[in-house]
């Protein structure tokens, strides 16, 4: 390969603060969740719940908009 050539990946890093808000709705929806439940298993479904919440929340809204 010669050093001519330039293949290289460009990694943009412009959306820290987007990240950072989409991780604080992650942690608020995880305490909301754990919150709510006592048990082991409970928490455990807590916790994938707060990992799903974001893709129901947008599917209901695409709902409303549709109806």
């Amino acid at each position: 390969m010669a050093k001519s050539e330039k293949n290289f990946i460009k990694i943009n890093k412009n959306n820290g603060p987007a990240g950072f808000a989409m991780f604080l709705g992650w942690v608020g929806a995880l305490v909301y969740f754990v919150n709510q439940v006592d048990g082991f298993w409970n928490i455990i479904a807590a916790f994938f719940k707060a990992c799903v919440w974001p893709a129901i929340l947008i599917y209901n809204v695409l709902q409303l908009l549709t109806a």
